[in-house]
């Protein structure tokens, strides 16, 4: 019965209720040198992605050229300022997910959604491995039109590829960041940020699964993104 519960997505109403104060972060990010709050510089987007565990996925992103900074958080839900224990109850409506802030002018969106699809698996509804629940499904929080239009035809393309070499449907969440749940990225506590990098032995069930994502030509370079090492 907890297993199925904690699979089923939970209605607004009946969320944990949450607070007022949000948790306290350090602003300068352990890797690059950057800010994870705002305002963030000019130029730049922000896109909220959601692929398990939050900090793996978090590593992959600040690896890539062209990301100013990333962070991790909850969202997707209706729980204000959420705690983590809170959130793994699954009773909050947020999933674990990464703020990735990047400089478009150096990196495309496809090139971080390549790196999303590629390295969790989208075809398990709530659950990534052993770590089962809504809080680990798998989305897209877009923040630009341009954005949700690329996230939807990135999902066409990569399932023709997963249908091609016999995978399953993808359930991932795509949704403009305003429409998903509150709308509101809460930052998680501060121990969570950069966590791989404060602890590189740490927990990372991350890592190319099932089939790569094509690229289409967008003048940049369609070679896999830079994975850290297991």
């Amino acid at each position: 019965m907890l297993f199925r519960k904690k699979t089923e997505m939970i209605e607004a109403a009946d969320a944990l209720p949450g607070r007022d104060t949000a948790v306290a972060v350090a602003d300068e990010h352990v890797v690059l040198g950057t800010s994870i709050t705002p305002p963030f510089p000019d130029g730049t987007e922000t896109i909220y992605l959601a692929m398990g565990c939050f900090w793996g996925a978090e590593r992959i992103f600040w690896q890539i050229p062209g990301v100013h900074t990333t962070a991790v958080g909850y969202m997707g839900g209706w729980t204000t300022n959420p705690t983590y224990e809170e959130t793994c109850t699954a009773q909050t409506g947020h999933t674990e997910t990464a703020m990735v802030v990047f400089d478009p002018a150096k990196v495309s969106v496809d090139v971080l959604l390549k790196a999303f699809w590629e390295n969790h698996d989208p075809t398990t509804p709530n659950r990534q491995g052993n770590d089962v629940g809504t809080q680990y499904r798998s989305a897209i929080f877009a923040t630009t039109p341009a954005q949700l239009a690329a996230a939807d035809a990135s999902r066409d393309r990569y399932q023709a590829a997963l249908t091609a070499a016999g995978y399953g449907t993808i359930s991932t969440q795509i949704a403009a960041a305003e429409h998903a749940g509150d709308g509101v990225f809460y930052y998680a506590e501060d121990y969570h940020q950069g966590y791989l990098h404060k602890h590189p032995g740490g927990y990372c069930n991350h890592g190319f699964c099932q089939v790569g994502y094509d690229l289409e030509a967008h003048g940049q370079d369609a070679a896999r993104a830079v994975l850290p090492e297991s």
